[in-house]
Protein backbone atom coordinates (compact mmCIF):
# COMPACT_ATOMS: atom_id res chain seq x y z
CA UNK A 1 0.00 0.00 0.00
CA UNK A 2 0.92 3.52 -0.85
CA UNK A 3 1.99 5.63 2.40
CA UNK A 4 -0.52 8.39 3.33
CA UNK A 5 0.37 11.64 4.64
CA UNK A 6 -1.15 12.23 7.68
CA UNK A 7 -3.94 15.23 7.35
CA UNK A 8 -2.82 18.68 9.03
CA UNK A 9 -4.86 20.18 11.45
CA UNK A 10 -6.45 23.44 10.16
CA UNK A 11 -4.40 25.06 12.35
CA UNK A 12 -1.31 23.99 11.42
CA UNK A 13 -2.23 24.37 7.50
CA UNK A 14 -2.50 28.42 8.58
CA UNK A 15 0.75 28.74 10.10
CA UNK A 16 2.44 26.74 6.84
CA UNK A 17 0.34 29.15 4.90
CA UNK A 18 1.62 32.45 7.39
CA UNK A 19 5.50 30.81 6.66
CA UNK A 20 4.99 30.36 2.99
CA UNK A 21 3.68 33.83 2.82
CA UNK A 22 6.72 35.44 4.72
CA UNK A 23 9.21 33.81 2.93
CA UNK A 24 7.60 35.24 -0.05
CA UNK A 25 7.68 38.41 1.20
CA UNK A 26 11.30 38.53 2.33
CA UNK A 27 12.45 37.20 -1.03
CA UNK A 28 10.20 40.59 -2.99
CA UNK A 29 10.54 43.22 -0.84
CA UNK A 30 13.49 45.66 -0.42
CA UNK A 31 15.17 45.83 2.53
CA UNK A 32 17.29 48.65 4.36
CA UNK A 33 20.60 47.06 3.90
CA UNK A 34 20.36 45.99 -0.07
CA UNK A 35 23.36 46.73 -2.26
CA UNK A 36 22.93 48.15 -5.34
CA UNK A 37 24.82 48.20 -8.32
CA UNK A 38 25.90 50.45 -10.83
CA UNK A 39 24.81 49.18 -14.17
CA UNK A 40 25.53 51.58 -16.48
CA UNK A 41 27.60 55.28 -17.02
CA UNK A 42 28.17 58.19 -19.09
CA UNK A 43 30.06 61.52 -18.60
CA UNK A 44 31.33 64.79 -20.12
CA UNK A 45 34.29 65.69 -18.48
CA UNK A 46 37.34 68.15 -18.42
CA UNK A 47 40.00 65.88 -20.56
CA UNK A 48 37.28 63.59 -21.50
CA UNK A 49 33.77 63.71 -24.18
CA UNK A 50 32.85 59.77 -22.89
CA UNK A 51 33.83 57.29 -20.51
CA UNK A 52 37.37 55.88 -22.55
CA UNK A 53 38.73 59.24 -23.23
CA UNK A 54 38.32 60.62 -19.53
CA UNK A 55 39.90 57.33 -18.18
CA UNK A 56 43.01 57.49 -20.44
CA UNK A 57 43.28 61.00 -19.32
CA UNK A 58 43.10 59.90 -15.55
CA UNK A 59 45.37 56.59 -16.85
CA UNK A 60 48.00 58.90 -18.24
CA UNK A 61 48.35 61.62 -15.70
CA UNK A 62 47.12 64.20 -18.53
CA UNK A 63 46.47 68.25 -17.19
CA UNK A 64 43.02 68.97 -18.15
CA UNK A 65 43.12 72.58 -16.51
CA UNK A 66 42.98 75.42 -18.78
CA UNK A 67 43.08 79.07 -19.31
CA UNK A 68 39.05 80.43 -19.04
CA UNK A 69 38.74 80.61 -22.44
CA UNK A 70 37.51 83.69 -24.34
CA UNK A 71 33.55 82.79 -24.65
CA UNK A 72 33.12 83.09 -20.94
CA UNK A 73 35.02 85.97 -19.66
CA UNK A 74 38.47 87.97 -20.56
CA UNK A 75 40.88 86.23 -18.42
CA UNK A 76 43.82 88.68 -18.19
CA UNK A 77 41.41 92.07 -17.51
CA UNK A 78 39.53 90.11 -14.77
CA UNK A 79 43.09 88.94 -13.16
CA UNK A 80 44.46 90.27 -10.12
CA UNK A 81 47.46 88.74 -8.14
CA UNK A 82 45.94 90.29 -4.91
CA UNK A 83 42.66 88.17 -3.58
CA UNK A 84 41.61 90.97 -2.03
CA UNK A 85 41.22 93.27 -5.74
CA UNK A 86 37.58 94.60 -5.74
CA UNK A 87 36.37 93.13 -9.28
CA UNK A 88 39.50 90.82 -9.46
CA UNK A 89 40.18 87.02 -9.15
CA UNK A 90 43.36 85.87 -8.33
CA UNK A 91 43.16 82.96 -10.69
CA UNK A 92 42.91 82.40 -14.66
CA UNK A 93 41.87 78.75 -14.50
CA UNK A 94 39.77 76.38 -14.59
CA UNK A 95 38.65 72.85 -15.70
CA UNK A 96 36.29 73.54 -19.01
CA UNK A 97 34.64 71.34 -21.50
CA UNK A 98 35.09 71.53 -25.05
CA UNK A 99 32.08 73.04 -25.78
CA UNK A 100 28.45 73.53 -23.69
CA UNK A 101 25.97 75.22 -27.03
CA UNK A 102 26.16 72.26 -28.87
CA UNK A 103 22.68 70.08 -28.60
CA UNK A 104 20.31 68.37 -30.88
CA UNK A 105 16.89 69.67 -29.33
CA UNK A 106 14.96 67.61 -31.95
CA UNK A 107 16.25 64.64 -30.95
CA UNK A 108 14.22 65.14 -27.67
CA UNK A 109 11.59 66.51 -28.51
CA UNK A 110 12.52 70.09 -27.85
CA UNK A 111 11.93 73.23 -30.19
CA UNK A 112 15.29 75.15 -30.63
CA UNK A 113 13.18 78.82 -29.56
CA UNK A 114 12.89 76.66 -26.13
CA UNK A 115 16.10 75.03 -26.22
CA UNK A 116 17.62 78.82 -26.24
CA UNK A 117 16.51 79.57 -22.83
CA UNK A 118 17.50 76.22 -21.08
CA UNK A 119 20.29 76.30 -19.26
CA UNK A 120 23.32 74.10 -20.77
CA UNK A 121 23.35 71.97 -17.63
CA UNK A 122 19.02 71.00 -18.17
CA UNK A 123 21.12 70.05 -21.97
CA UNK A 124 23.91 68.23 -21.01
CA UNK A 125 21.73 66.38 -18.20
CA UNK A 126 19.93 65.07 -21.07
CA UNK A 127 22.18 64.07 -23.77
CA UNK A 128 24.47 61.81 -20.24
CA UNK A 129 21.83 60.61 -19.36
CA UNK A 130 20.50 59.47 -22.72
CA UNK A 131 23.69 58.02 -22.74
CA UNK A 132 24.45 56.41 -19.63
CA UNK A 133 20.85 54.10 -20.00
CA UNK A 134 21.98 53.37 -23.87
CA UNK A 135 25.39 52.15 -21.67
CA UNK A 136 22.89 50.35 -19.18
CA UNK A 137 21.33 48.30 -21.79
CA UNK A 138 17.96 49.46 -20.68
CA UNK A 139 15.20 49.25 -23.65
CA UNK A 140 12.43 52.33 -23.20
CA UNK A 141 9.68 49.36 -22.17
CA UNK A 142 12.12 48.20 -18.85
CA UNK A 143 12.66 52.05 -17.89
CA UNK A 144 9.00 52.87 -17.97
CA UNK A 145 8.34 49.36 -16.18
CA UNK A 146 10.89 50.15 -13.78
CA UNK A 147 9.16 53.38 -12.23
CA UNK A 148 12.56 55.17 -12.97
CA UNK A 149 13.56 57.71 -10.43
CA UNK A 150 16.02 60.70 -11.47
CA UNK A 151 18.54 62.24 -8.78
CA UNK A 152 20.24 65.16 -10.08
CA UNK A 153 22.78 66.69 -8.03
CA UNK A 154 23.05 70.91 -9.26
CA UNK A 155 24.02 73.82 -7.27
CA UNK A 156 24.81 76.60 -9.95
CA UNK A 157 22.46 79.14 -12.00
CA UNK A 158 24.69 80.94 -13.73
CA UNK A 159 22.99 81.03 -16.80
CA UNK A 160 19.93 82.64 -15.57
CA UNK A 161 22.49 85.02 -13.97
CA UNK A 162 23.75 85.88 -17.48
CA UNK A 163 20.18 86.45 -18.62
CA UNK A 164 19.45 88.65 -15.21
CA UNK A 165 22.70 91.13 -16.13
CA UNK A 166 21.57 91.50 -19.72
CA UNK A 167 19.86 94.17 -21.56
CA UNK A 168 18.20 92.22 -23.65
CA UNK A 169 14.48 91.78 -21.85
CA UNK A 170 13.56 89.38 -24.99
CA UNK A 171 15.58 87.00 -22.96
CA UNK A 172 12.73 86.15 -20.60
CA UNK A 173 10.11 84.45 -22.68
CA UNK A 174 7.29 81.41 -21.86
CA UNK A 175 10.18 79.32 -22.07
CA UNK A 176 13.04 80.76 -19.38
CA UNK A 177 11.67 80.06 -16.32
CA UNK A 178 11.65 76.24 -16.59
CA UNK A 179 14.63 76.70 -18.77
CA UNK A 180 16.74 77.97 -15.60
CA UNK A 181 14.98 76.10 -13.00
CA UNK A 182 16.72 73.78 -10.70
CA UNK A 183 13.80 71.58 -10.24
CA UNK A 184 13.46 71.42 -14.03
CA UNK A 185 16.56 69.67 -14.73
CA UNK A 186 16.11 67.05 -12.82
CA UNK A 187 12.20 66.61 -13.96
CA UNK A 188 12.99 67.54 -17.69
CA UNK A 189 14.73 64.30 -17.86
CA UNK A 190 11.87 62.37 -16.51
CA UNK A 191 9.43 64.31 -18.68
CA UNK A 192 11.47 63.24 -21.63
CA UNK A 193 11.45 59.04 -20.66
CA UNK A 194 8.04 59.11 -19.95
CA UNK A 195 9.05 57.48 -16.27
CA UNK A 196 7.13 58.76 -13.41
CA UNK A 197 9.68 57.49 -10.28
CA UNK A 198 10.84 60.26 -7.55
CA UNK A 199 12.03 63.22 -9.14
CA UNK A 200 14.48 65.28 -7.31
CA UNK A 201 16.97 68.00 -7.70
CA UNK A 202 19.78 68.34 -4.80
CA UNK A 203 21.67 71.08 -3.55
CA UNK A 204 24.59 69.93 -1.03
CA UNK A 205 27.46 71.89 -2.00
CA UNK A 206 30.24 69.83 -2.97
CA UNK A 207 28.73 66.80 -2.11
CA UNK A 208 25.76 67.70 -4.54
CA UNK A 209 26.40 64.11 -6.80
CA UNK A 210 27.34 62.31 -4.34
CA UNK A 211 24.08 62.91 -1.94
CA UNK A 212 22.17 62.53 -5.42
CA UNK A 213 23.42 58.51 -5.30
CA UNK A 214 22.87 58.35 -1.46
CA UNK A 215 19.14 58.90 -1.88
CA UNK A 216 18.63 56.95 -5.12
CA UNK A 217 19.94 53.96 -2.94
CA UNK A 218 17.40 54.95 -0.46
CA UNK A 219 14.83 54.95 -3.21
CA UNK A 220 15.24 52.00 -4.39
CA UNK A 221 15.86 49.78 -1.60
CA UNK A 222 12.50 51.55 -0.42
CA UNK A 223 10.66 50.04 -3.41
CA UNK A 224 9.44 53.49 -4.45
CA UNK A 225 11.56 52.73 -7.72
CA UNK A 226 13.20 49.72 -9.82
CA UNK A 227 16.13 51.50 -11.91
CA UNK A 228 17.42 55.22 -11.01
CA UNK A 229 19.49 58.08 -12.46
CA UNK A 230 21.80 59.85 -10.22
CA UNK A 231 23.77 62.62 -11.92
CA UNK A 232 25.75 65.51 -11.22
CA UNK A 233 26.16 68.99 -13.32
CA UNK A 234 27.85 71.91 -13.09
CA UNK A 235 28.69 74.16 -16.10
CA UNK A 236 30.93 77.56 -15.16
CA UNK A 237 29.76 80.83 -17.08
CA UNK A 238 30.44 83.69 -15.04
CA UNK A 239 33.36 85.27 -13.23
CA UNK A 240 30.94 86.36 -10.10
CA UNK A 241 31.31 83.55 -7.91
CA UNK A 242 35.42 83.05 -8.65
CA UNK A 243 35.87 86.35 -7.59
CA UNK A 244 33.19 85.59 -4.79
CA UNK A 245 35.94 82.81 -3.73
CA UNK A 246 38.70 84.55 -4.28
CA UNK A 247 37.88 86.96 -1.78
CA UNK A 248 37.57 84.31 0.46
CA UNK A 249 41.27 83.11 -0.60
CA UNK A 250 40.21 79.57 -1.99
CA UNK A 251 41.42 79.75 -5.25
CA UNK A 252 44.49 78.53 -6.04
CA UNK A 253 46.70 80.75 -8.06
CA UNK A 254 48.49 78.54 -10.14
CA UNK A 255 45.16 76.32 -11.05
CA UNK A 256 46.06 73.18 -9.11
CA UNK A 257 44.13 71.96 -6.31
CA UNK A 258 47.69 70.71 -4.49
CA UNK A 259 45.58 68.72 -1.54
CA UNK A 260 47.04 66.96 1.35
CA UNK A 261 50.76 68.99 0.41
CA UNK A 262 52.51 71.99 1.85
CA UNK A 263 51.67 73.90 -0.86
CA UNK A 264 47.92 73.88 -1.03
CA UNK A 265 46.41 77.30 -1.38
CA UNK A 266 43.13 76.33 -2.72
CA UNK A 267 41.15 74.71 -5.23
CA UNK A 268 40.23 75.01 -8.77
CA UNK A 269 36.61 75.59 -10.49
CA UNK A 270 35.77 73.08 -13.07
CA UNK A 271 32.44 71.98 -14.70
CA UNK A 272 30.89 68.45 -16.40
CA UNK A 273 28.01 66.31 -16.08
CA UNK A 274 28.25 62.49 -15.04
CA UNK A 275 25.35 60.02 -14.30
CA UNK A 276 25.14 56.72 -13.24
CA UNK A 277 22.89 53.83 -13.31
CA UNK A 278 21.34 52.10 -10.24
CA UNK A 279 19.23 48.75 -9.51
CA UNK A 280 18.80 46.35 -6.77
CA UNK A 281 22.15 44.42 -7.14
CA UNK A 282 19.48 41.13 -6.70
CA UNK A 283 17.36 42.79 -9.20
CA UNK A 284 20.42 43.90 -11.46
CA UNK A 285 21.51 39.85 -11.28
CA UNK A 286 18.01 38.45 -12.18
CA UNK A 287 17.52 40.75 -15.39
CA UNK A 288 21.26 39.86 -16.40
CA UNK A 289 23.00 43.83 -16.35
CA UNK A 290 26.37 44.12 -16.82
CA UNK A 291 27.64 45.04 -13.35
CA UNK A 292 30.01 47.78 -13.04
CA UNK A 293 30.43 48.74 -9.01
CA UNK A 294 28.50 48.13 -5.72
CA UNK A 295 27.23 50.44 -3.27
CA UNK A 296 27.33 48.38 -0.04
CA UNK A 297 26.84 51.58 2.03
CA UNK A 298 26.48 55.32 2.28
CA UNK A 299 25.85 58.09 4.79
CA UNK A 300 24.61 61.72 5.44
CA UNK A 301 24.98 64.34 7.82
CA UNK A 302 26.06 68.18 8.37
CA UNK A 303 28.92 69.57 10.04
CA UNK A 304 26.45 71.39 12.61
CA UNK A 305 28.51 74.29 14.44
CA UNK A 306 32.39 74.51 13.64
CA UNK A 307 34.64 76.97 13.54
CA UNK A 308 32.79 78.78 11.09
CA UNK A 309 30.15 78.98 8.58
CA UNK A 310 32.08 76.89 5.62
CA UNK A 311 34.85 75.30 8.32
CA UNK A 312 34.52 71.16 8.14
CA UNK A 313 33.92 69.37 11.57
CA UNK A 314 36.34 66.39 11.87
CA UNK A 315 34.22 65.12 14.57
CA UNK A 316 30.97 65.05 11.96
CA UNK A 317 32.59 63.79 9.23
CA UNK A 318 34.50 60.54 11.33
CA UNK A 319 30.92 59.48 12.08
CA UNK A 320 29.22 60.02 8.74
CA UNK A 321 32.08 57.63 7.42
CA UNK A 322 31.26 55.30 10.77
CA UNK A 323 27.72 55.35 9.73
CA UNK A 324 28.36 54.49 5.96
CA UNK A 325 30.73 51.65 7.14
CA UNK A 326 27.71 50.57 9.16
CA UNK A 327 25.16 50.25 6.11
CA UNK A 328 28.15 48.57 4.44
CA UNK A 329 28.70 46.03 7.15
CA UNK A 330 32.69 46.89 6.45
CA UNK A 331 35.10 47.57 9.24
CA UNK A 332 37.40 50.47 8.82
CA UNK A 333 40.51 48.83 8.44
CA UNK A 334 39.17 46.72 5.52
CA UNK A 335 38.91 50.18 3.64
CA UNK A 336 41.55 49.88 0.67
CA UNK A 337 41.55 53.32 -0.95
CA UNK A 338 39.38 56.70 -0.18
CA UNK A 339 38.67 58.98 -2.74
CA UNK A 340 38.51 62.35 -0.38
CA UNK A 341 37.03 65.99 -0.69
CA UNK A 342 40.54 67.46 -0.55
CA UNK A 343 39.57 70.69 -0.89
CA UNK A 344 43.68 71.92 -1.36
CA UNK A 345 43.56 74.21 1.85
CA UNK A 346 45.52 74.31 5.28
CA UNK A 347 42.15 74.13 7.12
CA UNK A 348 40.35 71.37 5.50
CA UNK A 349 43.01 69.23 4.56
CA UNK A 350 44.67 68.06 7.78
CA UNK A 351 40.49 68.12 9.62
CA UNK A 352 39.82 65.44 6.48
CA UNK A 353 43.16 63.72 6.90
CA UNK A 354 42.71 62.85 10.81
CA UNK A 355 38.63 62.02 10.38
CA UNK A 356 39.69 59.12 7.96
CA UNK A 357 42.62 58.31 10.38
CA UNK A 358 39.78 58.37 13.06
CA UNK A 359 37.44 56.37 11.25
CA UNK A 360 39.66 54.17 9.20
CA UNK A 361 43.10 53.55 10.83
CA UNK A 362 42.18 51.21 14.34
CA UNK A 363 43.52 47.81 13.37
CA UNK A 364 45.04 48.25 9.99
CA UNK A 365 47.24 46.00 8.70
CA UNK A 366 47.52 47.59 5.19
CA UNK A 367 48.27 51.39 4.46
CA UNK A 368 44.95 53.39 3.51
CA UNK A 369 45.89 54.83 -0.04
CA UNK A 370 44.04 57.90 -0.05
CA UNK A 371 43.83 60.46 -3.29
CA UNK A 372 41.38 63.38 -4.56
Amino acid sequence: MEPTTPKLSPLKQALLAIEELQARLARAEPTGSDPVAVIGMACRFPGGDDLASFWQTLATSADAISVVPPDRWDADALYDSNPDAPGRMSTRWGGFLNRVDGFDPEFFGISPREAASMDPQQRLLLEVSWEALEHSGQSSSEIAANRTGVFVGITGDEYAQLAYRSEDQSRFDAYFASGVARSVAAGRISYVLGVQGPNLSIDTACSSSLVAVHNACLHLRSGECRLALAAGVNVVLSPHVTMSFSKSHMMATDGRCKTFDSRADGFVRAEGCGVVVLKRLKDAEADGDRILAVIRGSAVNQDGRSSGLTAPNGAAQEAVIGQALAAAGVEGREIGYVEAHGTGTALGDPIEAHALAGALGKGRTEPLVVGS
